[in-house]
């Protein structure tokens, strides 16, 4: 089977094996992203060594696993022997110099993070490797990857020693679009229609492991109860496996993400700190590491201050979690089934659809035809002591060209209609944001829906229509 989508990452990693130069590369993303997957496949009869990293594995177990893994790469009968990382690059070296000068060795260190094990002095002795000896040739491809982007970024991207500057190539692999989504679950039998990948998005995200784990001749709805409600459900304790594995100190992500997934509209750093108790250099350190993994993304309020900045999950499977199944006591191994068309579950597909144009946006300028035009997507809220008086809007596209597109998101089985008093409401709104922004550039109205805006008396204040399908666009 091909390597669905990664078309850019494929170009860049060819660019990079073709150089004619020693290259040093990294590529991180959250765990399930498909980071081995591209490069086991891409480099499947090309890879001179790789080394796979354990968890909470000791150094002198690493270390075995290594020479193991050297033995097999030279076809030797015996494992050489090594008591260090730093003998342990020396038997590599070793490797290196035994193969063809004029043919290219690509190195692969898979889950890197787990090697670096306290006090095993791993990162020194691969800053030696690199700098003494590996840069200095011209037909090494190393490449490192791991899912813990934190000490990918921190003790990679950001060193300050011997591997500062080092890094040649950097590759962050994020999760698949709804187009991408679609050809995976195409490839693997499912082809199911686009309103039921995009109810396949709201639970899984765009994460392709997850994505294969659907069988096909279940429905989407059988395929959910199978994987989160079922005994032994195979996704029943993926969350507390996720975060562990991404991140140090778990708990203290997990309390910031619960708190950010009980407030949908998001929260300003300061709220986070209220309902966490986490504050300072440690706060700023778990958001950061939450963005880069793709958990969340911080959206600016329209003209207000940085501070005021919102925090807000996009990882629609954190938010299922949290959602459906994180203090979920309900013995019903058919729960999704039965509760597809419940109130609740309703009320989850509206605000989900809404996350889902979030990371979307791209394809929405694309289809209003402004994918040139400079943008500030973010949010806007006016508090209220009543429903009156307040007033929220979820996307705001402020263009260069002077011009705001109000955006609108409903999630609906069939065409939506606008009533007399939904106009009314979406009046009063545009209204109060004027008035409240002291805006003065034109305020386009824009419906994003799964299958349009029904036709009607009520209809013409929508100026530009985004439907699903537009969402799926590549």
């Amino acid at each position: 089977m091909k390597i669905i989508a990664r078309k850019k990452e494929i170009e860049e990693l060819e660019r990079l094996y073709s150089s004619g130069r020693s290259e040093f590369v990294i590529i991180y993303g959250r765990r399930r992203i498909g980071k081995t997957y591209l490069v086991n496949r891409l480099f499947s009869d090309r890879i001179t060594f790789s080394y796979v990293g354990a968890r909470n594995q000791p150094p002198k177990m690493q270390l075995q696993r290594f020479a193991n893994q050297l033995r097999e790469a030279s076809g030797s009968v015996f494992a050489p022997t090594v008591t260090s990382w730093v003998g342990a690059f020396e038997e590599l070296r070793k490797l290196i110099e035994s193969k063809p000068r004029n043919e290219r060795k690509v190195i692969f260190f898979d889950e890197m993070p787990w090697i670096d094990t306290p006090r095993s002095s791993f990162v020194e002795a691969l800053e030696y490797f690199w700098n003494a000896w590996a840069a200095q040739r011209d037909d090494i491809m190393f490449i490192a990857c791991g899912s813990a982007t934190s000490w990918m970024v921190d003790k990679l991207v950001k060193n300050r020693g011997g591997l500062h500057n080092r890094i040649t190539a950097q590759i962050n692999l994020r999760p698949f679009s709804l187009g991408e989504c679609e050809e995976l679950l195409h490839a693997h039998g499912c082809i199911w229609d686009r309103y039921t990948i995009t109810q396949c998005y709201m639970a899984f995200g765009g994460v392709p492991f997850y994505l294969t784990l659907m069988n096909q001749h279940e429905s989407l709805a059988q395929n959910i109860d199978r994987l989160f409600f079922m005994k032994n459900a195979r996704m029943s304790e993926e969350f507390e496996e996720l975060f562990n594995a991404l991140f140090p100190n778990a708990d203290k992500y997990i309390a910031v993400v619960k708190a950010l997934a009980a407030h949908r509209e998001g929260l300003m750093r300061s709220e986070i700190i209220d309902s966490t108790g986490i504050s300072g250099g440690d706060l700023s350190k778990i958001l950061e590491n939450l963005r880069r993994c793709d958990f969340i993304e911080v959206y600016s309020r329209y003209k207000s201050a940085v501070r005021n900045s919102l925090y807000r999950i996009i990882d629609p499977y954190v938010l299922f979690y949290f959602k459906f199944i994180n203090g979920n006591h309900s013995k019903d191994e058919h729960f999704w089934n039965n509760n597809i068309n419940s109130r609740q579950v309703s009320a989850w597909q509206g605000f989900s659809f809404e996350t889902i144009c979030l990371l979307h946006l791209s394809q929405i300028k694309k289809r209003l035809g402004i994918g040139g035009i400079s943008t500030n997507s973010c949010s806007w809220r006016k508090v209220g002591s009543t429903a009156e008086q307040g007033a929220q809007i979820d996307l705001l596209i402020d263009r260069a060209d002077r011009v705001i597109n109000v955006c609108e998101i409903k999630f609906s089985e069939t065409p939506y209609a606008i009533t007399k008093d939904y106009e009314e409401r979406l009046r009063t709104k545009m209204a109060v944001f004027r008035q409240e922004t002291k805006a003065t550039k034109s305020l386009a109205l824009t419906m994003v829906t799964t299958y349009g805006i029904l036709p009607g008396i009520h209809s013409g204040i929508v100026q530009n229509e985004v439907l699903m399908d537009d969402l799926f666009a590549l």
